[in-house]
Formats: structure tokens, sequence, C-alpha cells
């Protein structure tokens, strides 16, 4: 399976997305291609922005329960839930409060995916030629390279776009009181208040859980293909897709939801002004969490971060297999 549109550090279902579109979507990045792949690129970028648009609602649920234990009362964390969460945001901040940050989410899709996309040919093209012309075509070499440059590549992505993410961040995570008015003020107001470097907060947990994200989110998909057309060879490579796509994604967010909860803590370390409360890196953070609020404080926010997947993985397949129909159009009547 290719892992063009699926490297790098994505939720849930945005690898599900992508598992099932590369059954849809492979092409050559030959010359004579080239306006091909850059339509592919353009309509998963816009896809992505739409989908996360949709799912917005659910994403920010997510962000504001794993944040939840940094300055609250460990006490009354047991009353949390969904609709209860829900609707305080409806009664104290508005509808519209749902899709705070939202903004700087589809800000961050494009470049990413053109980071990861751009990166990860060219960390390919690199194995390859490490590994041996020779080898190309190998099964086993054409999985090391698949594995190793969507690392490489989700890695690099990650870095260069970072800064968006922990705006995002902070501006999701913020309740009744504003401190952050926008995303050009985020930047200013955390440079001027924690330095340049207090946009990289948080970044060893996100780079560690690249690994782990992709080898779960690839090993679990290619089982589940395998053994579905080994049961059922005539169902439809689609629905096959999106189904082994959506169960991988949720398996990789379930390993790696705990990593997620520590990069967004660490991303709010000092914003708004307030005093720190993790001081001694990522596994201070992580045993300053378990002694707390227990092992199930690592997967505070869990069940919105499931409830997007299925229909993450729907909104974007459909809008992506309409945008490349319509451009594909355009550029033919061109």
């Amino acid at each position: 399976m290719s892992m063009e549109a699926r490297v790098g550090v994505v939720e849930g279902g945005q690898r599900a997305l992508n598992s099932a579109l590369n059954q849809q979507t492979k092409q050559s990045l030959n010359p004579q291609s080239q306006v091909g792949t850059l339509n592919q690129l353009l309509a998963g970028g816009i896809a992505g922005a739409f989908s996360k648009t949709c799912t917005a609602p659910l994403a920010r649920l997510t962000i504001l329960f794993q944040v939840q234990g940094m300055h609250s009362d460990v006490s009354a964390l047991s009353k949390a839930s969904i609709w209860r969460e829900a609707t305080r945001i409806v009664n104290e901040e508005g509808f519209r409060a749902f899709w705070r940050g939202n903004l700087v989410t589809i800000a961050h899709r494009l470049p990413y995916s053109s980071v990861s996309f751009y990166a990860y040919e060219r960390y390919k093209k690199l194995l390859h030629s490490t590994f041996g012309e020779e080898l190309r075509g190998n099964a086993t070499t054409d999985m090391c390279v698949h594995f190793l440059g969507g690392g490489m590549a989700g890695i690099t992505a990650a870095s260069v776009t970072y800064p968006l993410d922990l705006v995002r961040t902070r501006l999701s995570a913020q309740k009744n009181v504003v401190y952050y008015r926008g995303i050009r003020h985020a930047f200013h107001t955390i440079c001027r208040e924690e330095g340049f470097l207090g946009l990289y907060k948080g970044l060893g947990a996100t780079l560690l859980g690249v690994g782990p994200s992709i080898a779960i989110s690839f090993s679990v998909y290619e089982a589940l293909r395998s053994f579905w057309q080994s049961e059922r060879p005539n169902d439809s490579t689609v629905m096959v897709s999106l189904a082994c796509g959506s169960l991988s994604g949720i398996a990789s967010s379930t390993a790696t939801f705990p990593l997620d909860l520590v990069r967004r803590r660490m991303q709010l370390e000092g914003a708004s002004g307030r005093a720190r409360v993790y001081n001694t890196g990522i596994l201070g953070t992580f045993r300053h969490i378990i002694r707390n609020e227990g092992l199930r404080g690592l997967y505070r926010g869990i069940l919105p971060e499931y409830y997007k997947v299925v229909p993450s993985v729907g909104i974007v397949f459909m809008t992506y297999e309409t945008l490349k129909m319509l451009l594909s159009r355009i550029h033919t009547s061109d």
C-alpha cells in the first residue's frame, strides 16, 4: 500500500481517509502526470479542510476534555460529559464557539499536506538510492521505504507547521475569558511573553508519536484488508478501504492518544499568563497526570475523538472524489 497521502502525525479520521484514498489515487509522479498530482493535492487539501470544519465541534470537545485536569479540581472532572460540556459551550459561549480555532486548523492543513507530500517523495528517492536500485520493487524494501519515508516526512511536516498547531490548541482551549483575540494576536502574544521557542512547546511529544502512529495505522490496515479480502473477495474495494481505514484510525488513535493528550497540555504551559503546571518534561508530565488523575486521565477526551472518525472519513472521501472529478473536467476542457 502506498503512503503518499498518509504520512505524518494526523488524526484518526485523516489516517483512515488516507488509507482509503490510496486505493483509488495511486498515480505516477513523472513529469507527464504532474498536473494530476497537483489536482490530487489540491483536492485532498480542500476536502480535508471541509471535513475538519464539519467535525470541528467534536475536535474542540476533545481538546477541552484533554486539558481539563490542568487547572481544574480533579474531583470535579468525574462529572464531565460530552452533553454537559456541549450545553455549557452553547449557553456560555454561543453556538459559533464550537468552531473556535477552526480557521487556524484550515490554515494548517494545506501547508502540512504540501510539506508531507513533497518531503515524502524526496525521502523516498533518498532511501531508494541508499538501499540500491537493484532492490527497487522488492516487497520488503518497498515497505521499509514507505514506512521510513512516511515517518521522516511526518517529522518534517510536523516541525515546519507546528506553531499553527499550537495556536490552534490555545484558541480552542479558551472558554469564557478570551486571552488570544485571533491567529495574529496569538502569535504576537506568545512570542512576546514566552519567546519564539514558546511556539514549539510540546513538539517532542508530537515527534515521538510519528513512528507509533504510522506503524500501527499501516500494520492494522494491511492486516484487516488482507483478512477481509481473503474472506469476502467480491466486496467493493472502496467499502473495504473505508472500513479498514476507519478501524486502523481508531486503533492508532487509541494507542497514541496519551501522547496527544500530553502534547496538548504542554502546548498550554504558561498560556494566558497562567503559572506552569508541568516542569519535568514528557515523562514528568505523564507521571503527574497518572498520579493526580489516574490512568483514565491519559484518555480524557477519547470518546469525541472516536465519534468523529467515521463521519470524517465519509465526508472527506466524498468531497475528495467530487473535487477530483471537477478538476479533471476543468483540465480536460482547457
